[in-house]
């Protein structure tokens, strides 16, 4: 995990922790205070969803590019592996 992830998720979990020590202390009734809580928990549920999925897909486009960066550098080494091949073979059939 990156160092701006936790960095993130630290952010969110304080925000959060912030947010519910508000709520408890503020001075509603026992229902409102617990659909805050509700309505808050969605919303930090929903923010951290928001990162990983963001995180998922950054990761799936790293590594697509690793596959194709990877399968580029088979075709270069099959192809240098061939002419070199030919090139020794040139060379036996001469001698």
């Amino acid at each position: 995990m990156s160092s701006t992830t936790k960095a993130l998720i630290g952010f969110l979990a304080g925000a959060a922790a912030g947010v519910i020590t508000g709520i408890l202390i503020a001075p509603d009734k026992g229902s409102v205070t617990r659909e805050k809580l509700q309505n808050k928990a969605k919303d930090v549920s929903h923010d951290i969803t928001e990162t990983i999925s963001e995180k998922i897909s950054k990761l799936e486009e790293q590594i697509k590019k690793l596959k194709k960066d990877a399968e580029q550098k088979i075709e270069e080494v099959k192809k240098s592996a061939a002419e070199k091949v030919e090139k020794e073979a040139k060379k036996a059939s001469t001698n």
